[in-house]
């Protein structure tokens, strides 16, 4: 079937014709726009109710658009919740519940089937946890012909917004670099925003505008950077003939039922998320109220671009609840789309702390969660969730109950799983985008998936949440008495350990850091990051002999980490090994040019071996790393009488006494 026959034939089969025509030429299909905003609460939506100010740009995409007021994600965490959406089945059938596991082959995915019906293909996400090449999301580059990601874990020195995450203007921008290579062939674009995800650090003027509400501010620059996609669409003519769907992975809890962040509970503060979609010929203001879900964006997007959806996606199209155009709001009642039931899951408790994995189902007025202590709430007198009626409407709650397992049942794949791939280390490096993996802890308890109910635990979940996030900003001080909360409930968790010896060698307490260390160790002894904070530890108490031997061991797990090679110079050095010091603190430098104290006892080292011409460019990049160390103006004198440079070395090294003497008490 040719381009233009399948455009009309969509056409035919969602009786749009108003929408196929309008605006749009009918021999070319629809180009396809995905945007992807990484937590993002409905309730911070103008075009949702919210009185915040934050979306005035989505606000107006919305007066063009379909608004499902009543959209849920199927699981609380981006890569999983991005795997429904872009391959239209449920969790439980695609089998994607942590970072790592692979998207297979022969699961129905949108990109894919857009590039095999003529589409050109894009990606542009902002966050190394989409990242396919990192290990956090093997297999999502399938059918793209662009996917714009390239992150890589933050070395030293580095900011995050250069490293593991893109802030939103700069995700905008690559995708406008790419939307200005002009084709005849309809396009695909994949925008990922992933900024109102923690740690809430929006740019200027938001971060001083919302000082007092940073996830606003995250919200609100968010929704700048699309004002500039939707004006660039418009000023090159793509805007009008374009579906443009805008879709949140899932949304945030501020302390809602116990919970901070987001992965452990199914409430509506992070599985209610916020969906329009703008039509072809841009189909004004609608607002369905029916329940939707994520799993049916991927069936809609095709339908419009004249594509069968495959049987094995799970979802529906949408567009059979936009038959009746000149009501302002539908609802089930008035659609060929009956209400469906929205089915959650988490399995996010049970993998970071062995607690047990969450399913809930949106039925009717209720919502239910299986749970070790199950829940059911009336949404319509109780949308909160506050009043647990699953003690006494137990028939209610039995139904529910039923409803779930037969659903679940018959929504499952019952093809084998095929286990995350991400190590330990990999793991670890997640870690700084707030994320616990499967790999990244080992628990001596709490094997069985119904175990401890996370209602019970939540406060501990929330404590490692933050001490992970204070650990990465070097707030240790902060991190340390969170940690001792964790471990006090959790002794066996290793991630737990391993931080509190991070955090003790981050406040110089190497000493301390030690037992918590080999604890780590023991849990885990595949982690490179323990072996690696064991080495800095045993090195800073005199051992380097034996730290050596855990940074040899932790290179096998991370071998670019430009620390991991510094330090083990250093335990080169200190055992009188120059020729291997030198070697790693090249190695060291050859990942990261900028990293000060290699710069630094590189020239030491080749200055005290009698080599001042090669010591030279190590202290002088040292010098302009950091102007103000005494240690570097005075190594660098040094070589520059070796050198016989009298008047640079005199005045280098009246530069050091004088950083020497400022720095006395």
């Amino acid at each position: 079937m040719s381009i233009g026959w399948r455009f009309l034939y969509a056409c035919l089969l969602a009786s749009l014709s108003s929408s196929c025509f309008a605006g749009s030429n009918p021999a070319v299909p629809a180009n396809v726009i995905l945007i992807t905003l990484d937590t993002a609460r409905a309730d911070r939506m103008g075009f949702l109710g919210a009185q915040f100010g934050l979306t005035p740009n989505l606000d107006s995409l919305a007066r063009q658009s379909a608004v499902f007021s009543r959209a849920y994600a199927h699981v609380p965490l981006t890569t999983p919740s991005h795997a429904t959406i872009l391959t239209g089945t449920y969790p439980q059938f695609n089998h994607l519940g942590d970072l790592g596991t692979p998207l297979v082959r022969d699961l129905p995915y949108l990109p894919d089937l857009l590039r095999q019906h003529g589409y050109r293909t894009a990606a542009f996400v902002g966050s190394q946890v989409l990242d396919p090449k990192s290990a956090a999301a093997p297999g999502f580059d399938r059918g793209f012909d662009t996917y714009d990601a390239g992150f890589h874990s933050r070395r030293n020195g580095e900011d995050r917004y250069t490293s593991e995450e893109r802030r939103a203007h700069n995700v905008v921008d690559h995708a406008l670099i790419w939307l200005g290579r002009r084709s005849r062939s309809p396009f695909f674009l994949w925008v990922h925003l992933y900024d109102p995800h923690d740690p809430y650090d929006p740019p200027e003027p938001f971060k001083t505008k919302y000082a007092a509400a940073p996830y606003d501010g995250e919200i609100a620059y968010t929704d700048s950077a699309l004002g500039k996609l939707f004006a660039a669409l418009r000023s090159q003519g793509l805007y009008e003939g374009a579906v443009i769907a805008v879709v949140a992975d899932h949304g945030e809890a501020f302390g809602e039922h116990g919970e901070e962040s987001h992965g452990f509970f199914l409430y509506d503060e992070t599985v209610h998320v916020p969906l329009l979609i703008k039509l072809p010929g841009n189909r004004a203001n609608l607002r369905i109220t029916t329940r939707v879900g994520l799993v049916d964006v991927a069936p809609t997007l095709l339908t419009v671009a004249g594509v069968q959806a495959p049987a094995a996606m799970q979802g529906a199209s949408l567009l059979g609840l936009l038959q009746t155009p000149r009501r302002s709001e539908l609802t089930a009642e008035s659609s060929r789309l009956p209400e469906r039931p929205a089915y959650s899951e988490t399995d996010y408790p049970h993998r970071a702390f062995g607690w047990s994995s969450l399913r809930a189902l949106r039925a009717g007025k209720y919502l239910y969660i299986d749970a070790p202590r199950r829940e059911l709430y009336n949404q319509e007198s109780d949308p909160k969730a506050l009043h647990n009626l699953a003690a006494t409407s137990t028939a209610v709650a039995d139904t529910m109950q039923a409803q779930l397992e037969e659903f679940r049942s018959k929504s499952s794949s019952k093809t084998a799983t095929i286990p995350a791939t991400v190590s330990p280390d990999q793991a670890e490096q997640l870690q700084a985008l707030g994320y616990v993996t499967a790999a990244s802890i080992s628990l001596t308890a709490g094997k069985e998936e119904r175990a401890a109910d996370p209602k019970d635990k939540i406060e501990i979940a929330n404590l490692l949440h933050h001490a992970l996030l204070a650990v990465d900003s070097e707030r240790y001080r902060d991190a340390v008495p969170q940690l001792q909360r964790v471990l006090k409930e959790e002794p066996g968790l290793a991630l737990a350990n391993l931080e509190m010896g991070r955090a003790l060698n981050g406040s110089g307490k190497y000493e301390q850091a030690l037992p918590w260390l080999r604890k780590a160790l023991e849990l885990n002894p595949e982690s490179g990051r323990a072996h690696y904070e064991m080495g800095v530890a045993l090195g800073e108490t005199g051992d380097w002999a034996g730290s050596a031997q855990q940074l040899e061991a932790a290179l096998v797990h991370a071998p670019d980490s430009d620390d991991l090679y510094f330090y083990l110079g250093m335990a080169y050095d200190a055992v009188g090994n120059a020729a291997e010091a030198a070697r790693n603190f090249r190695e060291a430098l050859r990942i990261n040019p900028a990293h000060y104290r290699a710069n630094l006892l590189l020239g030491r080292l080749l200055g005290m071996e009698n080599n001042p011409m090669g010591a030279l460019p190590y202290l002088e990049q040292a010098v302009k790393l950091q102007p103000q160390s005494p240690d570097a103006h005075k190594f660098l004198a040094n070589v520059y009488i070796e050198l016989g440079q009298s008047v640079n070395a005199r005045r280098e090294q009246a530069e050091a006494d004088r950083l020497s003497t400022s720095a006395k008490p």
